[in-house]
């Protein structure tokens, strides 16, 4: 038997339509069809939560799902029986996960990790963010998402076990780090500065000195000072 000629870029019914006929078309459409309602199905049993911020779990459970459906979805020689199975599988493995993560809080440990602190009283927690390999940009993007402009407006900022952020705010603020880029120079200067108080810029500690300190900062370490700035009045 004479081995296939060679590809060749002028071959546009291989570039269009691959080994298969056209009637494959039709066929593809109806395995679409079909495995976009066994999905469909999938994503109802599995929970309300998968129209969501996605846990460990129920990721790995969307994608067990999507590399099942890709492959019988366009190859001709795959049947569609399999990713059924496969759907029930991972249903069953997730309702039973759920169930044990619901009973033992260390299960839940276990499978969906916990919250950690990064942020605690206007101070960055520099190993917890090193722990979760998080940056101080990425922190400052999600604090000024929620309208905070320093760090002394912040009480506590968890990053929960699903990789989202929650935010509480300081009941009576106090100055603090400024959250702004340091390149956009015009708005920090309206920002109103705090007297006698300067902060590290590597953590948000705060300390209180006539001048700009010269010993490093008892919380980091780090010797980089600037001046604390006090929250904006509109915004307390």
């Amino acid at each position: 038997m004479p081995p296939p000629p060679p590809p060749h870029l002028t071959d546009y019914m291989r570039i269009l339509m691959g080994d298969v006929p056209w009637s494959f078309l039709l066929e593809a459409a109806i395995r679409l069809v079909l495995m976009y309602l066994l999905l469909l199905t999938s994503l109802r049993l599995l929970g309300k939560r998968m129209a969501g911020m996605l846990s460990r779990t129920e990721l790995a459970a969307l994608m067990s799902m999507a590399a099942a459906i890709g492959i019988p979805l366009l190859s001709p020689d795959q049947g569609i029986l399999a990713p059924v199975v496969i759907a029930v599988v991972v249903v069953g493995i997730h309702y039973l996960v759920t169930q044990w993560t619901a009973r033992s809080p260390t299960a839940e440990h276990f499978v969906q990790s916990n919250y950690i602190t990064v942020v605690a009283d206007g101070v960055l927690q520099l190993d917890n963010m090193e722990a979760v390999v998080v940056s101080q940009e990425r922190l400052f993007a999600q604090l000024r998402s929620s309208s905070m402009e320093q760090l002394g407006q912040v009480h506590r900022l968890y990053m929960e076990a699903n990789g989202t952020f929650s935010l509480v705010k300081a009941a009576e603020p106090k100055p603090g780090l400024s959250l702004l880029p340091r390149w956009d120079e015009d708005f920090r200067k309206g920002q109103p500065v705090a007297p006698g108080v300067f902060v590290c810029r590597n953590c948000g500690q705060i300390e209180p000195a006539a001048q700009l300190p010269t010993t490093p900062c008892p919380h980091c370490s780090a010797q980089l000072w600037d001046t604390a700035v006090e929250a904006d009045k509109a915004s307390k």
